[in-house]
């Protein structure tokens, strides 16, 4: 048996924004459903974080996932198995209140799993686990112990895995209690990265800044061999350009239409050459587009500002090679953050 993986695909996204929502929809019109329906894929696990805000949702992001997803799984014939993750629990030490029990109750195909549960497809038994919080740490953790279930599929946040391709994760959970598992599918990280038996698949598209250039979509999961086949996005939302005296002829510029561009200046001889570059974009339909001629961070003899770098990168860097006491992972955790509340202005 054959069936979908996806997660963290936070619908309700970056203020529920029509350009990212249309973004979204990109992948699941011309990707998504077209490999259910060319695979015959009847069961998709979503392994949380389905919705973006745990405080409430946009009655117009609440139609759209309804209007562009559900309703079409549910004509489809397609059975949705759904893990509470930490941005669909209203509260922090309980999944009780869920934005997904509460908002998709009229569809029969959806199951909702807010404590550790094993469900079985074919012959293999799956344990889902749901975000871990105070209240059901302890039965979580006593139900991993006692499981004959191969297969682990979660919400999970466990330590030395990397949240993005910048910053690692050095607080979180213990991963002994999963080393007896086969396999360990989890989300919560937008990150790709497995190590040893444990997997973090990954969202499916592009939100941040910090996604540039990271490979997206989702996964196919075979119950019997327990391989996953990942079936990638195309699409992207964010470019990153670098000006050195390019002639704007050579600029395919539909690319950028009502897409996110930062073109970063390493050359620039003729302003009117220059000016024409970029109205070339504008006139493109880009989205937003950001033009970086110099950084904040002062560089020295110690620290070096490369071009090529993000914010986020630049960020964590100079944290990484400043001398201080200070916990820097959690000043990377406030920091990211911060940066992810700013991207949300557009």
């Amino acid at each position: 048996m054959k069936v979908a993986i996806i997660s963290d695909q936070h619908f309700g996204a970056r203020k529920n924004s029509k350009l990212f929502h249309d973004f979204f929809l990109k992948f699941y019109n011309d990707v998504f459903f077209p490999t259910l329906e060319k695979e015959g894929i009847t069961t998709v696990i979503d392994m949380g974080d389905t919705f973006d805000s745990r405080k409430g949702i946009d009655f117009s992001a609440l139609a759209w996932a309804k209007n562009n997803y559900y309703d079409r799984l549910q004509k489809m014939g397609v059975e949705v198995h759904t893990i509470v993750g930490n941005h669909t629990a209203y509260y922090k030490n309980t999944n009780d209140v869920n934005a997904v029990d509460l908002l998709l109750r009229e569809y029969q195909n959806v199951k909702i799993y807010s404590k550790p549960t094993e469900t079985k497809f074919d012959n293999l038994n799956i344990l889902f686990v749901p975000w871990i919080n105070q209240e059901n740490e302890e039965v979580t953790y006593k139900t991993l112990k006692n499981t004959s279930s191969p297969v682990v599929m979660g919400h999970l946040e466990l330590t030395g895995f990397y949240a993005n391709r910048i910053h690692l994760m050095e607080h979180g959970a213990d991963r002994s209690p999963y080393k007896k598992f086969k396999k360990v599918f989890s989300g919560h990280y937008h990150h790709r990265s497995s190590e040893e038996n444990i997997h973090y698949l990954g969202n499916p598209y592009e939100i941040y800044w910090s996604d540039l250039e990271e490979t997206r979509g989702f996964h196919i999961f075979d119950t019997e061999t327990l391989e996953t086949i990942p079936i990638n996005n195309p699409f992207k939302m964010f470019y990153r350009l670098y000006y050195e005296d390019t002639a704007h002829q050579t600029l395919n510029a539909s690319l950028y239409e009502n897409k996110i561009v930062k073109v970063i200046v390493r050359k620039k001889s003729d302003p009117s050459s220059f000016e024409k570059y970029i109205d070339k974009i504008i006139s493109s339909g880009v989205a937003d587009i950001k033009i970086v001629e110099n950084f904040a961070i002062n560089e020295n003899e110690d620290f070096e500002v490369e071009q090529s770098e993000d914010t986020l990168t630049i960020l964590s860097r100079y944290l990484d090679e400043s001398e201080t006491d200070i916990d820097k992972n959690a000043v990377k955790d406030i920091i990211k953050n911060i940066y992810q509340e700013a991207c949300e202005v557009i």
